[in-house]
């Protein structure tokens, strides 16, 4: 994958966990800017994503500790243990903002 491959699927994983987020019924603040997306939940904790170009990771940092990804052409798997993005997501939302999402397609 080459840096801008790389670039663009950040920013389309990013793109589409906004629209998620959109729909949501408790009062989830987000902001975007330049590879990295930090979301705000009501009970003051966050989730904070950034793009990783030299290893051509996303990060995601939550309450319960921080984690890699990387794209394998068709979705985001953590670096340790082969989950999905979307199955780390719901769990943290869930966790964090008391909240279910479905983040498949992420």
């Amino acid at each position: 994958m080459t840096e801008s491959e790389f670039m663009s699927r950040v920013d389309a994983t990013l793109e589409r966990i906004e629209e998620i987020l959109d729909d949501a019924e408790s009062d989830l603040d987000y902001e975007s800017q330049g590879g990295m997306m930090t979301v705000k939940c009501e009970n003051g904790s966050q989730i904070i994503f950034t793009r990783q170009p030299p290893v051509k990771q996303l990060w995601v940092a939550t309450r319960n500790g921080g984690f890699h990804f990387d794209h394998d052409g068709e979705q985001w798997l953590r670096d340790t243990d082969g989950a999905t993005l979307a199955e780390v997501l719901a769990g943290a939302f869930a966790e964090q903002a008391g909240e279910s999402f479905d983040f498949k397609g992420v």
